[in-house]
């Protein structure tokens, strides 16, 4: 008996513990239900990032392709006929203006030279002497034993001699002019190309013998279709801040460290393209630019002052036009419609719709409608950056 009712007495307590863990069971269950309740509220509630709305300046930038050019470029050229004897610099190497370059056969032009200042001292002599024969004539004329015509033929010899010594003084210095042609020189500093002849060849009048370019500093050319040059003439009349000033992306995607400026703009469109030629100037003091290199150049087409700018991706569209997202202040989605300005790359310019300090929806309004409240979320670093108005 004693054993049963221990069994008995056992059998009521495993009951009673039963019941217990049932009651603690429903507590724990209607906990949980609260909590998945809450969840699932919070999961229906739309998740979105804002962006503080604030004006600021911001540039319209285009990037163009381009080419750089030597400053100067020059052909070197044989100005007369000869012999090249030596040639006297180092190719690829930098010459400055003045610099021998070339030295061809002297020779034959100083034998021009002398047969020219043999010419001119006949010359002279012959003036001379019909100096001479004009004086006598004048005083033959004078007693009566010389007629007016032979006076006449002597003086007209006189004339014929001081023509005859003008055109001899001349010869003389277009010989000297010659003998300085055989030593070529530098017309600029800059760098030098490969000798286009060598040593020992016959020259002409207007023979190639190398190229010399000045790279410091260069010119980069480029194009603006027409809508783009319609633009910066524009901003260049209404606002003294857009001067022309470019920047400028090597071959391998760095930034060149100088700015440059444009120096001259073509007065036509070419009819072909569609296109107005610009160039701009910059240092190139480490010969980092080369002549023939193709870069892409970054000029400001305009200026925008104390605007509204905001991503374009915020920006919805129903039947009455543009509209955005904003969250007003019980966190609830605010449909607005907005006018719309300019646009600067990702970035669009808002005229009315938006003011400072409104909360714009420019993530999760997709789907969103107005009066939906909303979760907000702070957004991250990038987000901000990318967001933020700026340059293009």
């Amino acid at each position: 008996m004693k054993k049963h009712a221990w069994s008995y007495e056992f059998v009521a307590l495993k009951s009673l513990t039963r019941l217990a863990c049932l009651t603690g069971a429903m507590v724990v269950l209607t906990a949980c239900g609260g909590e998945a309740e809450m969840q699932e509220e919070e999961t229906r509630t739309p998740t979105v990032t804002v962006l503080e709305v604030e004006r600021s300046d911001a540039d319209l930038i285009q990037e163009y392709a381009g080419r750089v050019r030597g400053a100067r470029e020059v052909e070197v050229r044989a100005r007369i006929a000869g012999v090249i004897l030596d040639r006297t610099y180092q190719e690829g190497s930098h010459v400055e203006k003045g610099d021998l370059l070339f030295r061809l056969d002297p020779i034959p032009m100083r034998i021009q030279l002398r047969q020219a200042e043999a010419a001119l001292a006949n010359g002279r002599a012959e003036l001379q002497q019909a100096e001479r024969d004009w004086e006598r004539a004048k005083q033959l004329f004078d007693r009566g034993a010389l007629s007016a015509s032979e006076r006449d033929r002597s003086r007209s010899q006189v004339e014929l001699g001081r023509a005859g010594v003008a055109q001899a003084e001349a010869r003389v210095d277009e010989a000297k002019v010659n003998l300085s042609y055989t030593e070529v020189r530098a017309p600029l500093s800059g760098s030098t190309s490969l000798e286009v002849l060598p040593e020992g060849s016959l020259v002409q009048p207007g023979s190639l013998l190398t190229n010399i370019v000045r790279q410091d500093p260069v010119h980069v050319t480029f194009a603006l279709p027409e809508r783009d040059a319609a633009i910066q003439r524009a901003a260049l009349i209404e606002d003294d801040s857009v001067n022309g000033k470019v920047s400028m992306e090597l071959p391998d995607g760095a930034q060149y460290h100088l700015t440059g400026q444009v120096d001259f703009t073509s007065n036509r469109i070419d009819n072909a393209t569609n296109t107005i030629s610009l160039r701009a100037v910059f240092d190139n003091p480490e010969q980092q630019l080369i002549p023939g290199q193709f870069v892409r150049v970054r000029l400001v087409l305009r200026r925008f002052h104390d605007q509204i700018l905001v991503p374009a991706e915020a920006i919805g569209a129903n039947s009455s036009g543009p509209t955005v997202f904003v969250v007003d202040d019980e966190s609830r989605a605010e449909l607005r419609s907005v006018k719309l300005g300019g646009s600067i790359g990702d970035l669009q310019i808002i005229t009315d719709g938006l003011e400072v300090g409104d909360r714009l929806i420019v993530n999760g309004q997709v789907g969103l409608d107005p009066q939906t409240p909303v979760n907000v979320a702070r957004p991250d670093a990038a987000t901000t950056a990318a967001n933020a108005p700026g340059r293009e």
